[in-house]
């Protein structure tokens, strides 16, 4: 049902209970005036009646009667005079007023008061009798009645005309506002309401326009967070794909330097080593040349060890994780003997190779940045796995810290290592050490999918 509908009910049934009320108002107050009405001028009549029946003379009726004749009807009132052998003399003749009609049955019944009857004994053994008769007076009352009810409904017509009018008047707007609702559900997020007649009318269509800009906004806002997100999971997926690609990279280059360029530098120096020692007698500027060509060979040599462990520890796959740390921190403490390295290694799962990697990446990254930016002394590397669920590797070092302004442009290092850790489902952090220092911490879970090999 629609609110229009049920709105004029409610009128039209307030309308109605209120009539209704003043209409059974108006009965109770026409029955206590017709009762009261009704007992007076019993007790009028029966009053002079009774004084004239005490002083009738006692020979016989004819002068009451007569007096009975002349007095006619009495409002209100039936008057018999009975004889002594109960035959009746005189009954008063009926009421001319409204002569003919008489008010439904259950409307008198409902408005007629209790009759009274009074029989006042005659000096002759006759009887005069005054009854109570309401007829006339019930009918006035149902008369007044239909002329209130036709006046309540012509009343009622005109209010529930007037009250539906103006409800249709105020709803009128709604329709336009259910259907731009079903039109913002649509998707069409641009349209707006126009000024609609009426105050409330006004001030909803208002609060909608409002609302209306408010999730334009909000899904315009989500729809650029959308693709702006989408680009950022592009931009990862392709640094991903970038990493993979560098992994891929220094591992053929490391392979073809150790298997290739290795092994051409040692017959370099090999074969100068040879001509320095066949010419060392004879020919003492070749010999020297000869030595030179072999210690720079023994430099390049050398020079390029330290770089193959930097594209790809070869040793991760035949020595394992533990082994080739121990390698790097003989490494960076042959280089740096004034640093104090330690590393605690308590691993005792299976890793995988992506996450061996990222371990190994963590903890060289850790020591290139402690050693050439935090200026440090003690550096502690700890790897430790916990109950076969994670891995949990920390680099500490008792530097400068962290500085006070967030680096700008550049510092691809960490942001590649913390790539890596999400890609692998884990977390890296870098945290102000206490009391001084800085800790690169990383947390990978074993269960991790593996993406960079």
């Amino acid at each position: 049902m629609k609110l229009k509908t049920r709105l004029n009910l409610v009128v039209a049934g307030l309308s109605a209970a209120f009539v209704a009320v003043l209409l059974v108002a108006e009965l109770q107050r026409t029955r206590a005036s017709i009762e009261q009405e009704i007992t007076a001028a019993n007790r009028v009549a029966a009053h002079l009646l009774g004084h004239l029946a005490s002083v009738h003379p006692q020979a016989d009726d004819s002068g009451l009667l007569e007096f009975l004749d002349e007095l006619g009807r009495v409002r209100a009132q039936n008057i018999t005079l009975l004889s002594a052998s109960g035959a009746s003399l005189y009954r008063s003749p009926p009421s001319t007023w409204k002569a003919g009609r008489h008010a439904p049955r259950w409307f008198a019944r409902l408005l007629t008061p209790i009759e009274e009857r009074q029989i006042f004994p005659l000096a002759g053994g006759g009887q005069l009798v005054v009854e109570a008769d309401a007829s006339r007076a019930v009918l006035d009352s149902w008369d007044e009645l239909v002329r209130l009810v036709t006046i309540a409904a012509a009343m009622l017509a005109a209010v529930c005309a007037v009250a539906f009018w103006y409800v249709g008047r105020a709803l009128k707007p709604f329709p336009a506002i259910a259907d731009g609702l079903a039109r913002i559900q649509r998707g069409d997020l641009g349209f707006r309401l126009p000024a609609l007649a009426g105050l409330e009318a006004r001030a909803i269509g208002q609060a909608f326009n409002d609302m209306a800009d408010a999730v334009e906004g909000k899904v315009l806002a989500e729809r650029k967070a959308r693709e702006a997100e989408t680009r950022l999971e592009e931009r990862r997926e392709l640094g991903l794909l970038i990493e993979q690609r560098l992994e891929e990279e220094r591992r053929l280059i490391a392979h073809e330097l150790h298997d290739e360029f290795s092994q051409s530098v040692t017959a370099i120096r090999s074969l100068a080593v040879a001509i320095g020692a066949h010419t060392a007698q004879s020919d003492a500027q070749t010999a020297d040349t000869a030595k030179l060509i072999a210690d720079e060979a023994g430099r390049l040599y050398d020079a390029m060890h330290r770089l193959i462990p930097r594209l790809e520890p070869l040793t991760l796959d035949t020595l394992g994780l533990a082994e080739t740390l121990e390698n790097l921190v003989r490494d960076w403490r042959r280089r740096c003997p004034q640093l104090a390295l330690s590393l605690e290694y308590d691993v005792h799962c299976e890793l995988g190779h992506s996450v061996t990697l990222a371990i190994y990446r963590i903890v060289q990254e850790g020591l290139i940045n402690a050693v050439r930016h935090a200026r440090a002394s003690c550096i502690d590397i700890a790897v430790r796995s916990e109950q076969s669920a994670r891995v949990l590797v920390s680099v500490t070092d008792d530097g400068v810290g962290l500085p006070a302004e967030p680096p700008g442009a550049g510092h691809f290092g960490l942001r590649g290592l913390a790539a890596r850790v999400e890609s692998l489902s884990g977390r890296l952090r870098i945290v102000n050490g206490t009391p001084r220092g800085a800790v690169l911490a990383a947390e990978i879970p074993l269960a991790a999918p593996a993406v960079l090999a």
